[in-house]
């Protein structure tokens, strides 16, 4: 009983962290909001440190609830895995929750879920599209796609590939302010660039014996490669964008290349960062494998 106590005290927990209120955790639980309420005292109680700030407007999770629920969420997937995989004699199955960046997920990650969901139809992919970065080891999502150096931590990485960057603009903008021969002509001209804290504003170039970093300025700065595309075909201004969103628009001549004799050549190499280990659901490791094998064929669909 105890045993099973546990288990249901891990799904009320999610259930609030998930909802960020008792009476709609009640709600999804089919529990009343003054039961949610004991479960949480008793949790909190057991381990003798507090898992919610409490207010009259919101819940908010402290540090140790955002440990308790990232294992607690771990957990109820497992229990989760392990009773479908009984029904369904052993095959993969139940939810993997997958995140990536906006434009990057569109053109690279996208295109290959219709092949994996098609073989393996008894797994839901539940994929989040954003540039905002998730926790992976406090459970927000079982699989994050992210490039870049990636900081030390205990997670899982597999490497899925790399891409080469590039400086473009539309036929309007060029037509309208000139184009660039070289990287000092882009003081005259709107850069567009990222807003990211771990983003410089300078752009790499390639001299005749190293690279530089050249500090570009312009109107606009956004935390979407997508939005600075957008900007981009729109006339708005120049930006360096990754090759794996510009191979349509190119070959189309919306956008122009720019300044390729100076292109540095530097890559930007992705991985799948996950949770592994002894207990790391089937399912994930299948389409981490996945990803590792088709990871490029989003190539074919920009042709």
């Amino acid at each position: 009983m105890a045993s099973f106590d546990r288990a249901r005290d891990l799904a009320v927990f999610a259930a609030v962290a998930s909802t960020g209120s008792f009476s709609a955790a009640g709600r999804q639980l089919a529990l009343t909001p003054s039961g949610v309420s004991r479960t949480i005292d008793r949790i909190e109680a057991r381990l003798g440190t507090r898992l919610l700030l409490r207010t009259t407007r919101a819940l908010t999770l402290t540090a140790e609830g955002r440990t308790y629920l990232g294992g607690a969420r771990r957990i109820l997937a497992d229990l989760d895995e392990v009773e479908q995989g009984i029904a369904d004699q052993g095959a993969p199955r139940g939810r993997i929750r997958v995140s990536a960046a906006v434009s990057h997920g569109r053109v690279c990650i996208v295109p290959l879920l219709k092949a994996f969901t098609r073989d393996h139809p008894l797994i839901v992919i539940d994929i989040n599209l954003s540039d905002e970065k998730v926790d992976v080891a406090q459970g927000q999502a079982d699989v994050a796609v992210r490039s870049g150096p990636l900081p030390d931590s205990l997670l899982m990485v597999r490497r899925l590939g790399d891409n080469g960057r590039t400086i473009v603009a539309s036929p309007d903008y060029l037509a309208e302010r000139g184009t660039p021969r070289a990287p000092a002509d882009l003081a005259q001209h709107n850069c567009l660039n990222f807003n990211f804290r771990r983003a410089e504003p300078v752009w790499p170039f390639r001299t005749e014996t190293e690279t530089e970093g050249m500090t570009v300025h312009g109107t606009i700065e956004a935390n979407s490669g997508e939005t600075l595309l957008q900007l981009a075909l729109d006339g708005v201004g120049i930006a360096r964008v990754g090759n794996f969103a510009i191979g349509r628009a190119i070959a189309e001549r919306s956008l122009v290349p720019l300044l390729e004799p100076f292109n540095p050549g530097d890559r930007e190499v992705f991985h799948a960062v996950f949770v592994g280990g002894a207990n790391m659901p089937a399912r994930t490791r299948l389409f981490v494998d996945y990803l590792a094998e088709h990871y490029g064929e989003y190539k074919h669909q920009q042709s």
